[in-house]
């Protein structure tokens, strides 16, 4: 198999996965929407729309007809457009990148959209809440995978830099992964509440919103202390504290949206309620506050995992830079010494 040169493989696959996570962003947004409005199951049959062909829908009716439908039938849409951007860029990679582990990223990406694309019509067809959860915790992890593409096919990754202490980065990139594991346990948490029934026993609420709550904290800190980190790395390391910086302003929002989709859900905690100034408040089930405090709070959940993963492959691919560095210095030290 012939390869064009890797600058010109790199930048059309780095730009197909920098499309294709400014697609998939959306459409966690749009599937928080879903959920948020309860719109998930506005459309009745999968894969086809009242039985239409999924494209041939009528756009006056998706356009101009219920939200639910317009919510569900666009996340649909979209979805099936993130499909086709997947395929193109494993297409790409398959034909054009000289990295074998690359290719089969690429692979593992079409498998994960469509696995996910099963799960949502599978959740429709059984109305099955656990397939909604786990539907839920894929789509972020999905996300997660794409980011992970835009770093390993950009060219800072093609031409990376051995500046970075070699500690420095071995500990960041230890770190990093726990934040990632810390991260997607919030998430799952956060998933679990969003699709608890209605009717469960109240002891079961609550254990979650307190387990959900510690998650928090430990996240908070485990951030923290990854911007600790990532102030150790010198020079060569300036993108990444500012990608530290970012995902501690992003873990602080997210907080405040926490609490807000609180407030917005089930009205103020009982260290406020008594005072004046909550005493008028009223909860609007679905209101445009409650809407999209909610699903603000979901989506940055996943960019918060994405930006942390991004972090713990690009330092790990910082402590493989120094790895080489040092076996290229001990082998011209060999040749000297013979």
């Amino acid at each position: 198999m012939t390869h064009p040169s890797p600058q010109l493989a790199g930048t059309w696959s780095h730009r197909l996965a920098v499309v294709l996570a400014g697609l998939t962003f959306p459409l966690i947004w749009v599937g928080g929407l879903v959920t948020t409005t309860d719109a998930g199951m506005s459309v009745p049959d999968w894969p086809n729309t009242y039985g239409y062909n999924l494209f041939l829908y009528p756009w006056q009716t998706w356009l101009f007809g219920p939200w639910d439908l317009f919510v569900e039938h666009g996340h649909r849409l979209l979805a099936s457009l993130v499909g086709l951007v997947t395929i193109a860029l494993a297409v790409v990679l398959w034909r054009t990148d000289p990295r074998q582990s690359l290719r089969i990223a690429g692979l593992v990406a079409v498998a994960g959209v469509v696995g996910q694309g099963v799960l949502g019509g599978m959740r429709v067809l059984m109305d099955e809440r656990t397939l909604a959860m786990i539907h839920g915790c894929v789509g972020p992890a999905f996300f997660a995978f794409v980011v992970t593409l835009c770093v390993v096919t950009s060219r800072r990754w093609r031409s990376p830099s051995a500046d970075m202490p070699p500690r420095a980065a071995s500990g960041m990139k230890q770190v990093a992964v726990v934040t990632v594991v810390v991260a997607y346990l919030q998430l799952m948490l956060g998933a679990v509440l969003r699709h608890m029934p209605a009717g469960s026993q109240p002891g079961l609420f609550r254990a979650a919103v307190f387990f959900h709550l510690i998650m928090a904290a430990a996240l908070a800190v485990q951030v923290v202390l990854l911007r600790r980190q990532a102030g150790y790395t010198g020079d060569a390391g300036l993108a990444t504290r500012r990608a530290a910086n970012g995902l501690l302003a992003l873990v602080a929002f997210q907080i405040a949206l926490g609490s807000a989709t609180w407030i917005a859900k089930y009205g103020w905690p009982p260290l406020v309620a008594s005072y004046s100034w909550t005493a008028g408040y009223v909860i609007r089930a679905e209101s445009l506050f409650q809407t999209h405090v909610v699903t603000a709070h979901v989506a940055t959940g996943s960019l918060i995992l994405a930006l942390a993963v991004s972090l713990a492959v690009v330092s790990g691919g910082r402590v493989r830079t120094a790895a080489s560095g040092r076996k290229l210095s001990a082998s011209a030290a060999m040749e000297l010494v013979a």
